[in-house]
Parts: structure tokens; C-alpha cells; sequence
């Protein structure tokens, strides 16, 4: 195995435990709210502020990490993430479960868009730059996935207060990483200085660019919403948190297992076609999710499960496209296309949740598995 793939290997893995911590929190932030005192109004808007610092910023991340050869923001990115959030829920006040999740969200903006862009790199050198692309999101996923497992266990059986021994994780594959993953500057020239305005103002005036980041938006709104709101109604309904760790660590296994399987659908299928699937296929699955989870719970986790699989197949394919369109601007792209939809969503979760609190949690996710579908009709301008 040569160097490049060795280096995708381990970015994969650094993706896997930097979603770990993504995914801590969302089915224990019901227990943390009541331990709080706050509402889930409140705590969605908790979970909105740290979505906008993981997100929002990666494509101000990418710029720089376009301009340098150097893994700094890989490394300082898993090492933020490591710390803070195992710490999240020690917080004694609101004010300070902001500050760890802000804090520990940073590090996702810091990885994501670097690892991205170094993996599209050295899976063009391999000549497979899609199906790398789809194993280091899948490991995301993957990742994202263990991490609502993990925090559940830990919480039911351990007690929330032993979270930040988690934080040995990431603190020592980071010192592995610095071994196996190598500086560009290695294998490549110091790139040409982009400007931070000519970077943006050709990303954001290309009109397929727009179109691709709509339809991303479309599809992680409904992605994120369930895992936001979801846990909340499942503890109403008196599930234990190891409960609602593995239903969610089945729905984003799923759209793992989705992300890995993407390139090969879309190569039996084409592109267009497997975006119009993932984009429309979720409203009815959400409508039998609700008609069946008081009465036929087995089978609405199945079909919440199914949904993670629909929603995450278009992910990869949205990314190489994002990337082939505008292939000096790789991990810019990928903060847009990984981080600038998920912020913008996130801005929308605290009206999301205060909207779920007054028309009901499934109400509001029906309604809002339709804009995915409206979104599909700029599929075809691709």
C-alpha cells in the first residue's frame, strides 16, 4: 500500500473519532437539559449555536487550508474536539455547556475541510478520488453513529460525569496521524496565493455551486432535525438513553453504510437519478415514521433507519461534483458543501425546535421533509 492511500486510511480513521464527538451529545441533551433546568427550545438553540461554529466556518477554514500544505488545522482540529466535548456535560449553567460545545465544535470546522481536501489530493494521485471520497465520509458517518452509542452507554451506566475520559481517543490517534499522514508540501508545490474575495466571489457567483449547496441544505435539514428532536420525543415517551443512543447509532450507521454504497449506485443508475431518489424518497418514509412510532415501534426505528440510508447516498456524489467544478478550490468546496449547509441549518434549529414544541415533533418533521423534494427540480441544471 503506498503512502497516499496509508494517509487516506488515516484521515478516514480521524474522521471516524472526530464525528465521535460530533455525535456525543444529541441523545443525552434531553437529560442534560433537565439536569439544566431549560427547555428543548432552549436546547436546541444550545445545539444550533454549536452546529454554527462546527459548520458555518469551514469554508473560511478551507481558504486557509487551500493556501498552506501543512496539517495544522487536521491536528489542532482533532485535539479542540477531544476535549471539550466529552466535557459538555459536566456544565453547571447554560453559559458554560455553550462555551465546551463552541469550543469543542471549532475542532470539527478545523478538520473537515482540510481532510477533505487532502483525501480528494491523494485519491486523485490513486486515480480514485470518488470511491475515497465515499470511504471518508462513510467513516464520518460511521463515526457519528458510535458516537450516540457511546454517550448513551456512558450515561445509563457509568454516569454523565465520566464523558471526558472519552477525550483519550482522539488525544492519542492524534500522534498516530502525525506519523502516517503526510504534508503536502512532500508531494507537491506550494500552491498559488488565492485571494480570500476572488476565492468566495467564484465560489458563491457559480451557479451550479448554488444549486449543489440548496439541494445539500435541503437534505441535511431533515438529517439533522431528526437527530435534534427526535430523542426528546422518544424520552417523553419514557425510552432509556441507551435507547435513543441506539436508534440514532442505527439511523446514522445507515447513512454510513449509504455513503459507502454511493459511487457504485450512482455508476448502475447515474448521477441524477440517485439524487433525485435520496431527495424524494425521505417524505414518505418520514409519514409511515409517524403514523406507526406509538403503535408499531420496531418498525418505525426500521423506517427511520431506512431514511439515514436515502438522505446520506447523495453526500459523496454532491461533494466530487462540488469539487470537480471548481477543482483549485477543493477544501473551500468541501467546507461548503460539509459545513455552510449544515450552519445555515443549524441557524434555522432553534425556531425548528420552538416550532416543535407548539405543532408537535412529527408535524414539523413532515412538513419539513417536503422542501427536499420541491428542492429536486434543480436536478436537472446540474
Amino acid at each position: 500500500m503506498n503512502k497516499e492511500k496509508k494517509a487516506i486510511l488515516w484521515l478516514g480513521a480521524g474522521h471516524f473519532v472526530n464525528d465521535i464527538y460530533t455525535g456525543i451529545l444529541n441523545p443525552i441533551m434531553p437529560f442534560i437539559a433537565a439536569k439544566l433546568g431549560i427547555t428543548m427550545a432552549m436546547a436546541t438553540i444550545v445545539i444550533s449555536i454549536s452546529n454554527i461554529f462546527s459548520s458555518l466556518l469551514q469554508p473560511i477554514f478551507g481558504f486557509f487550508a487551500d493556501n498552506m500544505l501543512k496539517r495544522v488545522f487536521i491536528f489542532w482540529g482533532l485535539i479542540l474536539s477531544s476535549i471539550f466535548i466529552p466535557l459538555a456535560p459536566l456544565s453547571t449553567s447554560a453559559g458554560m455547556l455553550i462555551l465546551f460545545m463552541i469550543l469543542g465544535s471549532l475542532g470539527s470546522s478545523f478538520y473537515h475541510p482540510q481532510s477533505s481536501g487532502f483525501v480528494n489530493k491523494f485519491g486523485t494521485m490513486c486515480n480514485t478520488c470518488a470511491d475515497d471520497m465515499g470511504f471518508f465520509i462513510s467513516m464520518g458517518s460511521l463515526g457519528f453513529s458510535f458516537g450516540p452509542l457511546i454517550a448513551a452507554f456512558v450515561t445509563q451506566y457509568m454516569g454523565m460525569e465520566n464523558m471526558p475520559f472519552l477525550s483519550i481517543i482522539g488525544l492519542s490517534l492524534v500522534t498516530t496521524m502525525f506519523i502516517f499522514v503526510p504534508k503536502l508540501s512532500d508531494i507537491e508545490k506550494k500552491p498559488e496565493y488565492k485571494s480570500f474575495k476572488e476565492t468566495f466571489v467564484t465560489i458563491l457567483s457559480n451557479r451550479k455551486m448554488n444549486y449543489l449547496m440548496i439541494i445539500s441544505m435541503m437534505k441535511v435539514l431533515v438529517t439533522t432535525s431528526c437527530c435534534t428532536l427526535l430523542p426528546f420525543l422518544w424520552k417523553d415517551m419514557g425510552y432509556t438513553p441507551f435507547y435513543i443512543g441506539t436508534a440514532l447509532f442505527l439511523f446514522i450507521i445507515a447513512g454510513g453504510f449509504g455513503s459507502l454504497c454511493s459511487h457504485k449506485i450512482e455508476l448502475m443508475f447515474g448521477t441524477k437519478n440517485l439524487l433525485y431518489f435520496s431527495m424524494m424518497a425521505t417524505l414518505p418514509m418520514i409519514i409511515m415514521f409517524s403514523l406507526t412510532y406509538k403503535l408499531h415501534p420496531i418498525f418505525s426505528i426500521a423506517m427511520f433507519v431506512v431514511i439515514g440510508f436515502t438522505t446520506m447516498l447523495a453526500q459523496p456524489v454532491t461533494m466530487v461534483m462540488g469539487q470537480t467544478i471548481l477543482p483549485k478550490y477543493k477544501s473551500v468546496v468541501a467546507g461548503f458543501m460539509n459545513g455552510f449547509a449544515w450552519g445555515l441549518v443549524a441557524i434555522s434549529l432553534s425556531f425548528i425546535g420552538m416550532t416543535a414544541e407548539h405543532f408537535g415533533i412529527t408535524n414539523v418533521l413532515i412538513s419539513l421533509s417536503i422542501l427536499p423534494v420541491i428542492s429536486t427540480i434543480l436536478i436537472k441544471y446540474l
